[in-house]
This record gives C-alpha cells, sequence and structure tokens, in this order.
C-alpha cells in the first residue's frame, strides 16, 4: 500500500505531485502521461511519487476519483431543482475543465462502454436517491433516475471541453455565459418537469 506524506513538507510535494499530474493526465492521457516530466515539475523524484501512490496508474487513480469527489461535494444535486443543477455543473465545468477531461480519458481508454467506474466506486447512490424522491413527490418527470441523471449532466456538458460541437471557456465575454445558463437552465426544466 502506498505511503502517506505524515511531514508537512511531504504534503507539500504529495500536493505538487496531485497538481503536476492532473494537468499532465488531462492533457496527455494516461498513456501519454510521462512521470519524469511530472516529477520534474513537481520537483521531486519518482521514488517519492512511487512511495505516495504505488504508479503511474495509482497517481491517475488518485487524481480522478477525486475530481468525482471534488464533483459531488462542490455542485451537490437538488433534485428539486436540476436545472440549478445543471448550470452548477456547467459552471464547474468553465472553472475545472480538467476534471471533464480526465473523465474523457478514462473513457478513451479504460472503459469505452457501460458505467464510467465500477459499482464499487459510483457515488451516484444520493443523487440517484434524490431523483428518485423528487419524482415521488411528482417534481420530476418519471423515468429511470440514472436516465434522467445522465440527460440532465449532458444537457449541463454541452459547451463543455467533450462538446463535439464548440467548448466553451471561462475567458469568454460574461454575457456569453449569462445567455447559455438561461438556455441550459430552461432546456432543463421543461425537459424534467412532469407532462
Amino acid at each position: 500500500m502506498p505511503d502517506q506524506p505524515v511531514t508537512s513538507r511531504g504534503a507539500a510535494t504529495y500536493q505538487r505531485i496531485i497538481d503536476v499530474a492532473t494537468r499532465e493526465f488531462a492533457e496527455h492521457g494516461i498513456a501519454g502521461a510521462r512521470v519524469e516530466r511530472i516529477v520534474a515539475a513537481a520537483r521531486t523524484n519518482k521514488a517519492q511519487l512511487y512511495a505516495y501512490f504505488g504508479s503511474k496508474e495509482g497517481l491517475f487513480d488518485a487524481i480522478f476519483f477525486g475530481s468525482l469527489e471534488r464533483i459531488v461535494n462542490v455542485v451537490p444535486i437538488d433534485a428539486a431543482d436540476l436545472a440549478d443543477w445543471a448550470v452548477r455543473l456547467y459552471d464547474e465545468y468553465l472553472r475545472r475543465p480538467d476534471l471533464i477531461r480526465l473523465a474523457t480519458w478514462v473513457r478513451l481508454e479504460r472503459r469505452p462502454a457501460g458505467h464510467l467506474v465500477d459499482d464499487r466506486d459510483r457515488l451516484d447512490d444520493p443523487k440517484l436517491n434524490a431523483i428518485a424522491e423528487a419524482q415521488a413527490a411528482g417534481l420530476v418527470r418519471q423515468g429511470d433516475p440514472f436516465d434522467v441523471m445522465a440527460m440532465v449532466i449532458a444537457m449541463s456538458m454541452a459547451w463543455s471541453p467533450v462538446s463535439n460541437v464548440y467548448a466553451a471557456t471561462a475567458q469568454e465575454p460574461p454575457e456569453l455565459h449569462e445567455r447559455r445558463r438561461a438556455l441550459l437552465r430552461e432546456s432543463v426544466r421543461r425537459a424534467m418537469t412532469p407532462a
């Protein structure tokens, strides 16, 4: 089992590795990322990286699963207002496009079909339960809660780094983002409101 840093200096090195490797994996994917670039940019060495993460794949997993937890914690679902949740997801994708790119690399290099992660690693049970409760209360259209969640997430990603039409950036004019937010909010509201 990999070691965890026990000193403040070790914790700082650990965080530098995470930060640099996040950019490296987001840009180059799992296969294309290079440990040599990561340790050089993080001002550490391979031995330290392997002590903390075990392998390049272990490092990627730490970053990827951390990104999944971040989305859940930073953008918690409000199943009674899925339109607002979609807009908050859109905003998080603008702030952290690297998180979407990491998921894209998992889809391309590890899991071309089915769920993005194994059942034991999925963090969507609370979201699915919230959607089912909102459906039971008549607030959200009927349908499999997973499919409802997947549809809202897909709509929120319309302008994300995985869009096959247009990838937005935080540097674009604020009024452009406001127009997109308004369209997204109204589209999700209409799609998810019971008939």
